[in-house]
């Protein structure tokens, strides 16, 4: 019996390993971007049916986790207020560094609200460089506005 979504997620990092398969192939399966596929497959966003059923023949998964896997989780992945691992220690870090600077410079092209974590996207891609390849990130969220009321 599975009793939670952290289950699932386990059954499926383990299959991923099993059967050698990439982000980017699964993404491809369910028709969505590696980005967005990869958080719903850790655990951080909802499949619809047939999006499940299809992530359940890939990894193997018995109907009890493709079940999970259409159940809304509660969000938020990382174990602890302080990342340890060093790859999320780094965002954490430019958050710490830079995060003031994000707030003050898109208040000022936008006014007050925030940036969308919902109506989201992501794009992550190697960059070749001779000095050694970059990480290019490009996160693009809705401006939403505070309300006056």
């Amino acid at each position: 019996m599975i009793s939670s979504r952290e289950e699932v997620t386990k059954l499926i990092l383990a299959a991923k390993v099993s059967k050698g398969l990439k982000w980017s192939h699964v993404a491809e399966a369910i028709g969505l971007s590696k980005e967005w596929t990869t958080a719903g497959c850790l655990g951080q966003m909802t499949f619809d049916k047939p999006q499940a059923e299809t992530l359940g023949t890939l990894f193997d998964l018995p109907d009890e986790a493709v079940a999970w896997l259409q159940i809304v989780p509660y969000k938020g992945s990382l174990p602890s207020a302080v990342p340890t691992d060093p790859l999320i220690y780094r965002w954490y870090e430019i958050v710490s560094i830079y995060g003031t600077t994000i707030k003050e410079l898109i208040h000022e092209e936008f006014g007050d609200g925030i940036m969308s974590a919902i109506d989201f996207s992501m794009d992550i891609q190697r960059q070749a460089d001779p000095k050694g390849d970059r990480v290019n990130v490009v996160l693009s969220g809705k401006f939403l506005p505070y309300k006056s009321y």
